[in-house]
C-alpha cells in the first residue's frame, strides 16, 4: 500500500528526526506527566508466593519486554505490607524498561490500557502518568515504540553486567507531537494496520510450535524406543520412561560423565576481539542451545591469560554445556553440544559436562535433548525467581542408551528428520522478522510524520 505525504514540511531541529508536518508541535517527556519507581526493597522470598494474604499482582518486566501493550494475564505475585509506600498502577500508565542485559530491550515501553485493581510494577523499571490532557496514552505508546525512539532510547545506555537508562536521559526525550485529534486519527489507523500484522506473526508463533512439538515426538521415539520397530522391549524400571529396547543399559550421568564449572567471571570480563571465544550461560538460553561451533558463532571473547590460568574450563569437541540458572522452570536444562574443535571456554554460570567413555557425544545431545531427559532436571530444581542447576542433579540424571553403533544409527536418522524440521523453523522466524520489522517501521513512520495516513481510517 502507498502512501501519500503530508501538505508541508519543516525542519524539526532534531538530527535524528529531520523533517515533521508542518503544524505538529515540541514537547519533553517531563513536561506532559511524571514517573513514578516500580517496587523497591523486595527479596527473593518475597516474590512468587500467590496464596499469602498479602500476595499483590504485579508486572513482570518480561511483559513490557515483550509487549507493546500489557497483557493482565501475564502477571507474578509479591508480597506487600499495608503499611508500605509501593506505587500502584492505573490505566493509561506507560512502562519503561529501565535496566537490561541487552541494548535491544533497554528503554522499551509499554501500555497498560484497563485498570488492574491493588497491581505494582517491577523494579529495574519505571511507570509514566500523563498529566496533559492534550496527549493520547496510545499514540505516546506507539510514538515510543517506533524504530527511530527505539534506538534514541537504547543508545542512552551504559553499564557492564547490566545496562541501564538514567532517569533524566527519559525524561529530556523530545517528542514531536500533531493535535489530539490527528493523534487519535493515527492510533485508529495504527490499531488496524498493527492487528493484521500481529494476526500473521501469530499464525507463524503457532506454525513454529507446531514444528517444534513435531521434531520433540521425533527425537523422543528415536532415544527411547530406538528406530528398529521390531526390537524386543522391557520394562526400563523407571516409572516416566517405560519401556525401551531390551539390549540397552540404563545408567546414571555421574557414571558416564566428569563434571566441572565455566570461567568465574561476569560480563566486564568479557571482549569484542583478540581473544577466546567464550559460551556463557545467557548464549545458551537464547542462541546456542544444541549446538554451538566456535568457527562459524558469534560469541565474544575473554582474554587468552585464561589459557593459562583456567585450563579446567577449556572446552573440547563433543563437550556439554548446561546453564545452571535459569527465569523459569521450562528453560532448567538448557544446554549447547560443543562442535568443531576450536578453542572455546564455558564462561560464567556454566557446568560443563564430558563424556568419559567412547561413546557418541551427539546421541546424548538429542536426549538432553528431550523432553523426557529434561523432566528429571525440572522435578528436581528449587528457586522462585531463579531456578538452580547443580552439579549434583546432573550427576543423578539417569540416561538410557544402546551400543555405540547404534547410537550412530540413531544419530544419522535424527539429523536428517530434524534437518528438515529446522529449515521450516529458521523460514517461519525469517518471516516473523520480517513481519515485526514492517510492523515496526510502519509505526515509526504514522508517529513521525512521514507519511499521512489521516483519510486511511
Amino acid at each position: 500500500m502507498k502512501y501519500k505525504k503530508y501538505p508541508s514540511y519543516k525542519d524539526s531541529g532534531v538530527e535524528w528526526l529531520g523533517e515533521i508536518p508542518s503544524d505538529w508541535n515540541e514537547s519533553r517527556l517531563k513536561f506532559i506527566g511524571y514517573t513514578y519507581g516500580g517496587l523497591s526493597g523486595k527479596a527473593g522470598k518475597d516474590f512468587g508466593d500467590e496464596e499469602n494474604l498479602k500476595s499483590k499482582r504485579f508486572i513482570p518486566f518480561t511483559n513490557i519486554a515483550n509487549n507493546t501493550f500489557i497483557k493482565s494475564d501475564n502477571l507474578g505475585y509479591v508480597i506487600v505490607d499495608e503499611k508500605e509506600e509501593q506505587n500502584r498502577v492505573k490505566a493509561n500508565d506507560l512502562f519503561f524498561l529501565m535496566s537490561s542485559e541487552n541494548y535491544d530491550d533497554l528503554g522499551k515501553a509499554s501500555l497498560l490500557e484497563e485498570d488492574l485493581k491493588d497491581t505494582y510494577l517491577n523494579s529495574f523499571c519505571k511507570g509514566f502518568r500523563l498529566t496533559n490532557k492534550l496527549i493520547n496514552p496510545k499514540f505516546l505508546n506507539y510514538l515510543l515504540s517506533g524504530n527511530i525512539y527505539r534506538k534514541l532510547l537504547s543508545i542512552q545506555g551504559n553499564g557492564f553486567t547490566r545496562i541501564n537508562l538514567r532517569l533524566e536521559k527519559l525524561n529530556e526525550l523530545k517528542l514531536l507531537l500533531p493535535n489530539l485529534r490527528e493523534q487519535q486519527q493515527i492510533v485508529n489507523f495504527l490499531d488496524k494496520a498493527t492487528a493484521k500484522i500481529d494476526t500473521l506473526i501469530e499464525k507463524q508463533t503457532k506454525q513454529i510450535e507446531l514444528l517444534k512439538e513435531k521434531r520433540q515426538a521425533v527425537i523422543s521415539h528415536a532415544v527411547t524406543k530406538g528406530i528398529n520397530p521390531n526390537v524386543p522391549m522391557k520394562d526400563s524400571g523407571v516409572e516416566w520412561l517405560g519401556e525401551i529396547p531390551e539390549h540397552w543399559k540404563v545408567s546414571k550421568l555421574r557414571f558416564l560423565f566428569s563434571f566441572s564449572t565455566g570461567l568465574n567471571i561476569t560480563k566486564a570480563n568479557l571482549i569484542d576481539e583478540d581473544g577466546i571465544p567464550c559460551v556463557n550461560y545467557g548464549e545458551i538460553h537464547s542462541k546456542y542451545g544444541f549446538e554451538v561451533n566456535a568457527n562459524k558463532d558469534s560469541l565474544k571473547y575473554v582474554d587468552k591469560e585464561y589459557l593459562i590460568t583456567s585450563k579446567a574450563s577449556l572446552l573440547s569437541e563433543g563437550d556439554f554445556v548446561f546453564a545452571d540458572t535459569s527465569e523459569d522452570v521450562k528453560g532448567s536444562g538448557n544446554f549447547t553440544h560443543v562442535v568443531g574443535d576450536s578453542k572455546i571456554f564455558a564462561g560464567y554460570h556454566t557446568v560443563i559436562a564430558r563424556l568419559i567413555n567412547n561413546y557418541n557425544s551427539r546421541y546424548f545431545a538429542y536426549i538432553f535433548d528431550s523432553n523426557i531427559f529434561r523432566t528429571q532436571i525440572q522435578l528436581s530444581i528449587k528457586g522462585v525467581k531463579v531456578f538452580s542447576i547443580t552439579q549434583a542433579i546432573l550427576k543423578n540424571c539417569l540416561i538410557w542408551f544402546p551400543v555405540i553403533e547404534e547410537q550412530q544409527q540413531i544419530v544419522n536418522y535424527l539429523d536428517e528428520k530434524t534437518s528438515k524440521i529446522d529449515t521450516l523453523i529458521e523460514k517461519s522466524n525469517k518471516s516473523i522478522e520480517l513481519l515485526k520489522e514492517k510492523r515496526t517501521a510502519l509505526i515509526s513512520a504514522c508517529v513521525t510524520g512521514k507519511i499521512d495516513v489521516r483519510e486511511k481510517v
